[in-house]
């Protein structure tokens, strides 16, 4: 077998024990949450009888083996259980309908943000290799360390201050629908989006300046200044190609960021993705739907990683023999 192939095979194996691991600790840590679904469910109320039927209603009074077993085969095949919050009774919702809408919402806000940030933060990274230790390299530096200590919170306030307060671009509340028509949902993602691009190109824009001028002092760096060639050319020509595996793992952990790390923003701008749902379904003690979110923010995450890794060892072949 060939021996990348072989390699990528092995990470995605690691790939999915991790996912296995990962969902065995959400499911047991959310069991072991004190208090219980169905007395908040059924309020202060309810006679303990009535709890007594409507766990087993739900199941929950069998082995935990047993319903961790029935959860993740569920979920293997997107089915995520029922969701009783938010309703009157027992009225049952299928969490899977429930987080269609939210997860597309979050992936379009995601998309938006990666798509500004990835091609904004390789132009910013190489160029301040290209200029290093000039006036523009110390600007951008200075200002990639300040979003950088700002936390998401504070910058998102700031842009609504500016451009919805003082300015009155957009609006403070980035409130969109299932049929929000596709202008209308990227005018009110743009708030959001610029405070997660401001965030997370810092990090990649540092990256790709350190991993390039890292390589500029490689003997094949230095043969191929003396031959003549432009400093422009050496760095995308023989320097960035080598660089492209650092970059990969950054940028992968950032988009990684942009779809598990958007709660805060979700939950200032009052953006109907995933992240605002997990935190209402927390407070709710909404355990079909915590659950739900949780795995899809590991699955996310793990995959991005897993790409950025693969990425790594066939654009690196010295990756693939550590010794």
């Amino acid at each position: 077998m060939n021996l990348v192939l072989k390699t990528v095979l092995q990470r995605l194996g690691l790939g999915l024990i991790t996912l296995f691991a990962v969902s065995i600790i959400i499911f047991s840590s959310l069991q072991m949450l004190p208090g219980g679904y169905a007395q908040n469910i059924l309020g202060q109320g309810a006679t303990p009888e009535t709890v007594k039927n409507f766990n087993h209603e739900l199941g929950l009074d069998r082995p935990a083996t047993v319903r961790y077993v029935e959860w993740i085969g569920n979920a293997v095949r997107g089915d995520f259980g029922n969701s009783y919050s938010g309703t009157t009774g027992t009225i049952k919702r299928s969490v899977s309908a429930i987080i269609g809408p939210r997860l597309f919402n979050t992936f379009f806000l995601a998309s938006m943000a990666a798509i500004i940030a990835v091609p904004l933060s390789l132009a910013l990274g190489l160029l301040a290799a290209l200029y290093r230790n000039s006036w523009y390299d110390r600007i951008i530096n200075s200002v990639t360390l300040t979003t950088i200590a700002m936390p998401e919170f504070f910058i998102a306030y700031i842009l609504v201050f500016v451009f919805a307060v003082k300015l009155r671009w957009f609006s403070p509340l980035s409130t969109v629908g299932e049929h929000t028509p596709f202008l209308e949902h990227i005018y009110r993602a743009a708030l959001p989006a610029l405070t997660m691009t401001l965030v997370i190109v810092a990090h990649m824009m540092r990256m790709t300046r350190a991993s390039v001028l890292n390589l500029l002092s490689s003997p094949y760096i230095e043969m191929a200044q003396l031959k003549g060639a432009s400093k422009a050319y050496v760095i995308l020509r023989h320097a960035l190609p080598n660089a492209w595996a650092p970059i990969a793992t950054v940028v992968a952990f950032n988009l990684a960021y942009l779809v598990v790390g958007v709660v805060v923003v979700e939950v200032v701008y009052v953006y109907p993705g995933i992240g605002q749902m997990m935190v209402d379904a927390v407070s709710s003690r909404d355990m079909p739907v915590v659950q739900a979110c949780a795995l899809i923010f590991a699955a996310t995450y793990i995959t991005l990683n897993l790409l950025a890794d693969i990425i790594s060892i066939t654009t690196n072949p010295r990756l693939l023999h550590p010794k």
